[in-house]
C-alpha cells in the first residue's frame, strides 16, 4: 500500500477546499470538534502537518521543549495568516505535497478523514468519503492507542459500518457510518449520535 495513500489524501484535500471556498467569517470562527480550535485553526494545523518532514518534525518538537500540544499550537499560529482567505490559500499551496511527519502514511489519511470531519460537522457540511480512504483509517485507528486511543475504545466490540463494507472485532455491536465510528473511536462524542447497537453504551462509557 505504501505510496498509494497520496492519491486518497489529495482527493480529500481537493474536496475540503471546495467545501470551504465560500465560508463566512463567522463560519471560519466556528468551534471545531477539536476542543480548543476553530474551523480555521484545524485547517491551519492540516497545512502544518502537510509541510512536515521527519527532520522538520524533530526540529519543531525540540523547539517547543518536546511538548506536542505546544508544537501544534505554534504551527496553527504560523499557518493561519492574517485572514481566513490566507489560511485557505496556505492549505491550497500544500495540495500536492507528499511530505509527512515520521510514522506510517496511514496516519496522513487519518488526518484527511478525521480533521476534515472536525471541520465539516460543526458547519453541517455533508461529505461522502472515498471508501478506500475511510476503511484504511478505520483499520488504522483500531490498531493502536498512540495519540488517539482507538484500540482501547474498540476492544471487545463488533464495529459494523453501514455505508461501506467494513466489519471488525467481536462482541456487542456498534454500527453506523464508518466516519462516525472513527470519530467515536478517536474520542469525539459528535460521532455517537449516528451510531446504534447493543455495544453503544460500552463505547460511550470509554469516551
Amino acid at each position: 500500500m505504501a505510496g498509494n495513500q497520496w492519491p486518497l489524501i489529495r482527493a480529500e484535500r481537493i474536496a475540503l477546499i471546495a467545501d470551504l471556498e465560500n465560508l463566512t467569517d463567522a463560519q471560519w470562527a466556528t468551534q471545531s470538534l477539536c476542543s480548543d480550535w476553530t474551523v480555521r485553526d484545524v485547517l491551519a494545523h492540516m497545512t502544518t502537518t502537510a509541510k512536515m518532514t521527519p527532520g522538520r518534525f524533530v526540529g519543531k518538537f525540540a523547539g517547543t521543549g518536546f511538548q506536542f500540544n505546544a508544537m501544534n499550537e505554534k504551527g496553527v499560529k504560523e499557518e493561519s495568516g492574517a485572514t481566513p482567505a490566507d489560511t485557505l490559500a496556505a492549505f491550497k499551496a500544500v495540495l500536492d505535497r507528499t511530505t509527512a511527519p515520521p510514522g506510517p502514511l496511514d496516519a496522513m489519511v487519518g488526518e484527511a478523514v478525521i480533521h476534515t470531519q472536525d471541520i465539516r460537522r460543526p458547519l453541517g457540511i455533508p461529505h461522502t468519503f472515498q471508501p478506500e480512504a475511510v476503511t484504511l483509517v478505520g483499520d488504522f485507528v483500531i490498531r493502536g492507542n498512540l495519540l488517539l486511543g482507538g484500540k482501547r475504545r474498540a476492544t471487545g466490540l463488533t464495529l459494523t459500518a453501514t455505508d461501506v463494507d467494513w466489519t471488525r472485532g467481536a462482541g456487542p455491536e456498534v454500527k453506523g457510518p464508518l466516519g462516525s465510528i472513527i470519530l467515536a473511536l478517536t474520542g469525539r462524542r459528535a460521532g455517537l449520535a449516528d451510531l446504534s447497537g447493543d455495544g453503544l453504551a460500552t463505547l460511550t462509557g470509554r469516551m
